[in-house]
């Protein structure tokens, strides 16, 4: 029986490197496979790992829809045994429900990656329905570690070096400041603990607080 998977962890868990391995192991294998994807940081209608691999993929603009593309495809004479889906926080609650209704009526298997919450710590749309719908949920083995080495559980943004929590929830990482049209602002992001998340303290101000002169001893 087709199933529904979605794989999730923060980022810098392996997520588009893993959608990238499952995507070999079943084609190696004679299956005919999908590839989608959205906002990744490599540009549109790529997939790629922070790890240097990439993969042609199809991108998934708003108002996209699944099953009628793939019943379409299906009609024409196409072959789909399994689809894949990276950044799958960034798809819309009602597409994450045309996903489950191509693995219930067509009997396709989907293996949806994407993280939890974004920098603001809410659940993403897309990721709150899979955790819904999903056959099976996995989170990701491979632990993304905070600064100061405990796990890292929380994506944060930064701005000019300075962490934020208020914003527009998708801007890409990973690109120079001048592709993301935000004025110039160098935005980046950053896996953290929940206590330096509360804190906003991430890498950079860390340092820079274990740099600062300690005050004198009288005064």
């Amino acid at each position: 029986m087709a199933e529904l998977h979605f794989f999730t962890g923060t980022m810098d868990s392996g997520k588009s490197t893993l959608a990238l391995q499952t995507n070999h192991n079943h084609a190696a294998r004679g299956r005919e496979g999908r590839i989608f994807t959205a906002h990744d940081r490599a540009g549109v209608a790529t997939l790629s790992s922070r790890l240097g691999l990439t993969h042609e993929a199809i991108e998934v603009p708003e108002g996209f829809d699944f099953w009628t593309y793939v019943v379409r495809s299906l009609t024409a004479g196409g072959r789909i045994d399994y689809i894949i889906c990276d950044e799958a926080q960034f798809y819309a609650a009602d597409q994450i429900d045309q996903l489950a209704k191509i693995v219930d009526e067509l009997q396709i298997d989907v293996f949806a990656f994407g993280i939890l919450t974004d920098f603001r710590t809410r659940l993403f749309p897309g990721s709150a329905r899979l955790v819904e719908l999903a056959d099976r949920m996995n989170v990701l083995q491979v632990e993304a570690l905070c600064w100061c080495g405990k796990r890292a559980t929380h994506n944060a943004r930064t701005e000019d070096g300075a962490m934020v929590t208020e914003g527009e929830v998708v801007v890409v990482g990973d690109v120079d400041a001048h592709e993301l049209d935000t004025s110039e602002v160098d935005v980046a992001y950053e896996v953290l603990c929940r206590q330096h998340h509360r804190r906003r303290l991430t890498a950079a101000r860390a340092r820079a607080v274990s740099l600062a002169a300690e005050p004198l001893p009288f005064g």
